[in-house]
């Protein structure tokens, strides 16, 4: 009988429930939970092949000390005497965790506690800072708290929908589609964007602003401004729940309509637009994210948006707030328990003497941290400069995702002693590390998280514990009572460990802060098992239930007030003669973070299998830059060099390149090495999407693909992209200088055996070459190379590696590089979920199903995650544009 457990989604923030399955056979499948309130049964592509990235491959399996196999007693012996010996010699402040929304809330407990509470120090920061800290620090300077008024179906029930700094139909699919069901089902429902890119959201939008990168703050001062003297205006509201309204508004008055057009880039037509949907539409939510969040003024961009709500009282009822759309599965639950440097656990506030001493005594510490500790880009600089001397990394990669990577890469290497918890033995950050200790990954971890709307979920797990690998938690714990702490850390189950939570929680509380889930607070091991999702806050003596926050006042200020904040808008050009563009890091549609769990997928791997950069046409042009081509990008901070997309989607002036490759991936394509380290001044959060940099083109003497049976070793080229694939791996290759000997270099590559002769061809005059290698009838490696970017029909290729090879014509066909007569190719997927590509979808088209539904019921495109639905949309209007000519 197979075993269905129900368990949660580790990518974003939106929480999606998961129905995980245990076949007979071991085989496991996944499907998304009809019962849970976040998605009601839908996944994302990435949820959906969830079951494909739980192999062993890579997997860290035992502690490691100095790259040797290690056990856990002398692994942890040494990480507690040389953090103890540190603390001893340099103080507290001269060790540091660095922590991940990927860590269950227990993990992030544990470790906050042992840090602030029994270590002494705030040097515990959190790759959230990375994402969400703007929206945390405005939330608490406009709220008194890091509160989320709202509720997903707040932004179904809305008349209007503010899509600002958010790409939702990628980042967030399962939240696109219900926004998108929604508008179905009520035509007159109005979407903006609000994004300097023509996004696959922007499908769906009524009005799309292309606003200029940081023109998000002028744009929200002029809103209310104009709010301020229309009907929209809630001057009952303002005064019975707020402060500082006339300082915000004089701030916000000051900015005349030329400056703002000048700073938004828009047109005045679209920005009187706005403001009219805006001012006219009670039911209003404005949901933002990163685009808000990673900016050097991205407090001050949560602030402005937070105004306009505040001044029109339309928050915390039902249609109607501000929505900060969450990055990671954990980002909340590591707020909730004062994961970043400047929190306590609980939402209680580090620089509050009174907070520290509740929390001191709750924990009965021998310390509490009595400051704020270093933030993420502040703390590596520390270990750059020596002051951090002990460094603890636990489920993130830094030396991948921080700004000026390169310089965080050196600081690592050069620290006297990094500790670093991965599931993984081969990332970009373990590499440095002298101490490497095995942690559980999903499907393997038993603890809780907290989605965008403060909604609380079991990830519960089925899966056997591979090799000894330990949860986080339990680690912490161990290093811990090693330290001299056993009676603080004796959790023996993270049941354990969410009850004192929730027991914290409570604690004189009263009602004074926002976050309290003391009915939590006595559960049983039993009752943690069958914990059902709810949302906090869920205080002792109350039922669970659907919570909004504010609709009536009740902030968390001392006066119990909100607070207006007066901003000013940014300057938004950091451009120069020297690094005269504008790049915009961020997310694609089927790859996660740094690829460590999503590189595992050969279908996520299909839709875009190789790093690149947007840029615009003309930009192209003047730059010398082809399309299909590789670019160049740099900054004073570093260079990458990834493949050109010439589309009209990307404003000009701008580039967008995805922040997911790494040096396990790709050659030179970890983007973040080129953004500087630049942060707002009140969250640290760093500055990604406004980036000054150069582009140029890359030359190349010859460009090729591959495709192999086997993980091919690291090639010996100027450029390389490995990716996953269908009965292998596809490669993609570009030479700064010929190669002698071609068939010795595949060898090398593919692990060819040397009685095996190739298949092949080479033309001296147009410079291709085709190699093909089989054993039998199996084929095992194949390269094509060309001195432009390699014409080949890749999925196709892709396809040979799984297909019989018996017949000598599809051997020279496969060297020929497309299908014979008869064998079509899908073309380049679009679908990752049912693996339909580009041509399949126009053959359907071309056959009479003409609108996205048809298309879909004829290919299964698009029928489930939904998130290649404006992608179908484009390859139909296209081919009836083409039929039409």
């Amino acid at each position: 009988m197979a075993a269905e457990v129900k368990t949660t989604c580790p990518y974003c923030g939106v929480g999606c429930g998961v129905l995980a399955t245990i076949d007979e056979a071991g085989a496991v499948s996944v499907k998304g939970d009809p019962e849970h309130p976040a998605n009601f049964g839908r996944l994302c592509s990435k949820g959906s092949a969830l079951a494909e990235t739980i192999d062993l491959d890579g997997r860290l399996l035992y502690p490691e000390i100095a790259g040797e196999r290690s056990d856990w007693d002398e692994a942890l012996d040494l990480v507690a005497r040389r953090f103890s010996e540190t603390i001893a010699e340099h103080g507290p402040d001269a060790v540091a965790f660095y922590v991940s929304g990927q860590l269950l809330t227990e993990d992030y407990y544990v470790a906050n506690k042992l840090m602030k509470g029994f270590i002494g120090s705030g040097n515990i920061d959190t790759n959230s800072r990375l994402c969400m800290s703007s929206s945390v620090a405005g939330h608490r300077r406009a709220f008194g708290a890091d509160t989320v008024p709202g509720t997903y179906e707040d932004i179904e029930l809305a008349d209007l929908v503010i899509l600002t700094g958010s790409n939702l139909a990628w980042c967030h699919p399962v939240i696109y589609q219900r926004l998108a069901a929604a508008k179905t089902a009520r035509p007159n429902m109005r979407i903006v964007v609000i994004d300097p890119r023509r996004t696959m959201t922007c499908d769906i939008a009524d009005l799309h602003l292309a606003i200029r990168p940081d023109g998000d703050v002028a744009l929200f001062m002029g809103l209310l401004a104009h709010l301020a003297t229309s009907p929209a205006i809630d001057q009952n509201y303002i005064a019975a729940h707020t402060e500082g309204f006339a300082e915000a508004f004089a701030a916000a008055a000051a900015l005349d309509i030329n400056d703002l057009l000048e700073r938004t880039g828009l047109p005045a037509m679209q920005i009187r637009e706005f403001f009219r949907l805006f001012e006219t539409t009670p039911k209003v939510v404005t949901c933002y994210s990163q685009g808000v969040n990673q900016s050097s003024s991205g407090t001050d961009k949560v602030n402005a948006i937070l105004n306009c709500h505040l001044a029109t009282g339309r928050i915390g009822r039902p249609g109607m707030g501000p929505f900060s759309l969450t990055g990671q599965p954990n980002a909340m639950g590591g707020r909730e328990v004062g994961g970043l440097a400047n929190m306590l656990a609980a939402h209680m506030a580090i620089e509050n003497a009174d907070d520290r001493d509740r929390v001191q005594r709750f924990w009965n510490s021998p310390v509490i941290a009595a400051k704020p500790g270093l933030k993420a880009v502040d703390m590596f600089r520390a270990v750059a400069d020596g002051r951090i001397k002990a460094l603890w990394i636990m489920a993130t990669n830094p030396v991948v995702s921080m700004p000026d990577a390169d310089s965080v890469e050196s600081a690592i290497a050069a620290c006297p002693f990094v500790v670093v918890s991965d599931i993984l033995k081969e990332t970009d950050t373990t590499r440095h590390a002298d101490v490497l200790l095995p942690s559980l990954g999903w499907g393997e971890k038993d603890g809780t998280v907290t989605n965008s709307e403060r909604r609380i979920s079991r990830q519960r797990p089925f899966l056997d514990i591979p090799g000894d690998a330990r949860a986080d938690w339990w680690q912490l714990a161990e290093v811990g009572r090693r330290m001299g702490f056993a009676g603080a850390f004796d959790f023996d189950a993270p049941d354990a460990i969410f009850a004192e939570h929730a027991a914290l929680s409570a604690f004189e509380n009263n009602g004074s802060r926002d976050f309290d889930i003391g009915a939590r607070a006595g559960m049983s091991g039993g009752a943690y098992e069958e914990l059902s999702p709810f949302q906090w806050p869920h205080a002792a003596g109350t039922a669970p239930s659907v919570t909004r926050f504010f609709a009536e006042g009740g902030f968390f200020h001392p006066d119990g007030k909100a607070r207006f904040v007066a901003v000013k808008p940014p300057a938004t050009d950091r451009t120069n003669a020297e690094y005269p563009f504008t790049l915009n890091t961020g997310r694609i549609r089927d790859q996660w973070h740094t690829m460590t769990r999503t590189g595992k997928s050969a279908r996520l791997s299909a839709h875009i299998a190789e790093p690149f950069a947007e840029i615009h046409p003309r930009d192209a042009i003047e730059t010398g830059i082809s399309s299909a081509g590789l670019v160049e990008i740099d900054s004073p901070h570093g260079k990458a060099i990834v493949r050109a997309l010439v589309t009209d989607r990307q404003a000009r002036g701008g580039i967008f390149a995805p922040m997911h490759w790494n040096d396990q991936f790709a050659a030179r394509a970890r983007i973040d090495a080129v953004v500087a380290p630049i942060t707002d001044p009140v969250s640290g959060q760093p500055a990604s999407k406004n980036v000054a940099v150069a582009v140029r083109p890359f030359r190349a003497t010859h460009y090729g693909f591959a495709v192999s049976a086997t993980k091919p070793a690291t090639p010996d080229a100027a450029y390389w992209a490995l990716a996953k694939a269908a009965g292998g791996w596809r490669l993609e290759l570009a030479f700064g200088e010929n190669v002698e000997d071609w068939t010795a270099w595949c060898r090398a590559v593919f692990a060819i055996p040397a009685e095996i002769e190739p298949l092949g061809y080479a033309d001296r005059q147009s410079g291709d070459l085709r190699l093909a290698f089989f054993d039998g009838e199996v084929l095992l490696a194949a390269l094509f190379l060309a001195r432009e970017p390699v014409a080949v029909a890749r999925n196709w290729a892709i396809s040979q590696l799984s297909a019989s090879h018996g017949d000598l014509r599809k051997r020279f066909a496969l060297v020929a590089g497309r299908p014979g007569a008869g064998r079509p190719d899908p073309g380049a997927t679009v679908c990752s979920c049912f693996s339909v590509g580009v041509n399949q979808i126009a053959a359907a088209v071309r056959g009479g199903c003409h609108s996205v539904e048809a298309v879909g019921k004829e290919t299964s495109a698009g029928t489930n995650c939904g998130s290649c639905r404006s992608e179908i949309g484009r390859i139909i209007d296209r081919c009836l544009a083409a039929a039409a000519e």
